[in-house]
């Protein structure tokens, strides 16, 4: 493993754009050194940009990631951080849950009101009667 990263170094890897990983750097995300117009990435800001990333996949917001980024500690062995980042976890898995069961609703609904309207259109006297 290298010792630094560029940005293209850190683009290519994660197949990302520049864009985005400057993005996070002027969110205050990412920290690289400047040697020249050069950004320089440390194994440490590589980590970082695999944990937003993974943030990202799981549905955290930048202030989410940032939190469980910020709360790093081995030398406590990380407890509140993995605390933080399970909570986190299952919210997330609580809220697609809840979002599951809201769509196979509005989907019968849906259901429902196409067969209505089939079955109007099958028989236009029917509907007549109705009005």
């Amino acid at each position: 493993m290298a010792a630094e990263y560029t940005i293209s170094d850190l683009s290519a890897e994660f197949d990302i754009t520049t864009r985005t990983i400057r993005f996070y750097e002027e969110k205050g995300l990412l920290s690289p050194r400047r040697e020249g117009s050069s950004r320089i990435y440390t194994p440490a800001d590589r980590t970082k940009l695999r944990l937003i990333l993974r943030g990202k996949r799981l549905g955290f917001t930048l202030e989410e990631s940032r939190s469980i980024i910020d709360m790093y500690d081995p030398e406590a062995g990380n407890h509140e951080q993995m605390q933080s980042l399970l909570a986190k976890i299952r919210e997330k898995r609580h809220q697609l849950e809840q979002q599951l069961h809201d769509i196979e609703v509005m989907m019968l609904d849906l259901r429902d009101s196409e067969e209505r309207c089939l079955e109007a259109m099958a028989s236009p006297d029917q509907s007549a009667k109705q009005s």
